[in-house]
C-alpha cells in the first residue's frame, strides 16, 4: 500500500493517459490505417499511459 501511496501522481497520469490515448483513437483515429501510434486502440492507449505518468511524474516531489 506504501507503494500506492508513494508513486500516487504517476498512477494516476498513468490511468488518465490510458484514458486519454484511447479517447484519441476512438474519436480522431487513423483513417488509412498506416498511423503507428493511432491505427490500433492498444497503441494509442499505451503511448497515452506512457505519456501522462511521465507528464505527472514530474511533479513528484523528490
Amino acid at each position: 500500500m506504501s507503494i500506492i501511496l508513494k508513486h500516487k501522481l504517476t498512477i494516476l497520469g498513468v490511468l488518465l493517459g490510458a484514458i486519454g490515448g484511447y479517447l484519441y483513437y476512438y474519436f480522431v483515429g487513423c483513417a488509412s490505417g498506416t498511423c503507428a501510434i493511432t491505427s490500433k486502440p492498444f497503441n494509442s492507449t499505451v503511448y497515452g499511459a506512457l505519456m501522462g505518468g511521465l507528464l505527472l511524474n514530474t511533479f513528484k516531489k523528490q
